[in-house]
């Protein structure tokens, strides 16, 4: 590719409630973004669909295109979860005229992207770190729990997936071995760690903390969750806003498990880089987060606490992370 040379790529994050597009112009090494829109996955019949929607009025015609999508992705082929779509490359080339396309995972291709952004787009959450070369642990809570490892070959970082929120959720407190034997119960065998650190998951630990007697419900809170369906973004709020003291101890209890399991991650794969947070749900919850539950859970690791505490725990405020890096992988196609 010559240094100067003017090419349109096309960059996507496809997920179960949403889709998100993005047309980027690539000069050289330099991305400049043209136009983003966002559609209803559940609103269309499959991915070549949205992308002749989006297209359509463009003259701009992308040489190469990534999607990050929301499920494993084997030789090409991906069957996105929650929806009943099933990708190919070629399939996707086909249809929609793209030459060159590519399927990542969604985690994967925000772990690229997070390689990318500057340093006002992060918030530290340990003080003490040590900023060194290495792997990275990328974790990313928000509709699921993704995972992924940002591999150092000594040169440059290489994106590996995971399906690692689907692992059993370890307790370490009496509270939460309450918590294990509570959503067991609940849903029968297998709890995995999506099932609490996720949208969904909060309104488990909720439920968990009510029954328990932590704190009382409030009528007027009772009142606000039954209106909705998504209870998540009311326990935030009356956390946050109005200082309601059970969903405080809900936030309280998500975040030192969301610590654990970094912490976990970070041990898994020796993430002497450090761990990037990324996903929708951190953001929201940054006052909670930097109050001290998340580093805890994350140090609490033993023989091993003292590595963890040097580590940089970096929470990403980067809008569309997984566009960027789906940006960076369709120009390596070209």
């Amino acid at each position: 590719m010559e240094e100067r040379t003017r090419l349109t790529l096309l960059a996507g994050d496809v997920g179960g409630t949403k889709t998100v597009l993005g047309l980027y112009d690539c000069w050289g090494e330099k991305l400049v973004c043209l136009d983003q829109a966002v559609f209803s996955s559940q609103c269309h019949d499959g991915l070549a669909e949205i992308v002749s929607e989006f297209l359509a009025w463009r003259a701009e015609r992308p040489v190469a295109a990534c999607f990050g999508v929301a499920g494993p992705v084997e030789a090409g082929r991906s069957e996105i979860t929650n929806l009943p779509w099933v990708l190919t490359e070629d399939g996707l080339s086909e249809a929609t005229g793209i030459d060159r396309i590519r399927l990542l995972n969604d985690v994967q291709v925000m772990a690229l992207g997070l390689l990318h952004l500057e340093e006002g787009e992060w918030v530290e959450l340990n003080p003490a770190a040590r900023r060194r070369p290495g792997n990275i642990a990328v974790i990313a809570a928000g509709t699921g729990l993704g995972e992924a490892i940002l591999y150092w070959d000594g040169k440059r970082h290489h994106a590996l997936p995971t399906e690692g929120g689907h692992c059993d959720f370890a307790p370490n407190t009496p509270l939460e071995d309450g918590l294990l034997t509570y959503l067991r119960e609940r849903f029968g065998g297998h709890v995995s760690y999506e099932r609490i650190l996720s949208g969904t998951g909060l309104a488990h630990i909720y439920d968990y903390l009510r029954a328990c007697g932590t704190a009382p419900e409030s009528e007027e809170l009772r009142a606000a969750l039954s209106r909705v369906s998504d209870r998540a973004p009311v326990i935030r709020s009356w956390a946050l806003k109005h200082n309601d003291p059970l969903c405080n101890e809900t936030l309280a209890l998500f975040a030192r498990i969301f610590g654990a399991e970094a912490g976990n991650l970070a041990l898994k794969c020796l993430a002497l880089g450090g761990v990037f947070v990324g996903g929708g749900m951190a953001p929201r919850l940054l006052p909670v987060l930097r109050a001290g539950g998340f580093m805890n859970g994350f140090t609490y690791k033993g023989r091993f606490a003292t590595l963890l505490k040097e580590l940089s725990v970096r929470v990403a405020i980067h809008p569309q992370p997984a566009l960027l890096g789906a940006a960076h992988a369709a120009m390596e196609l070209i």
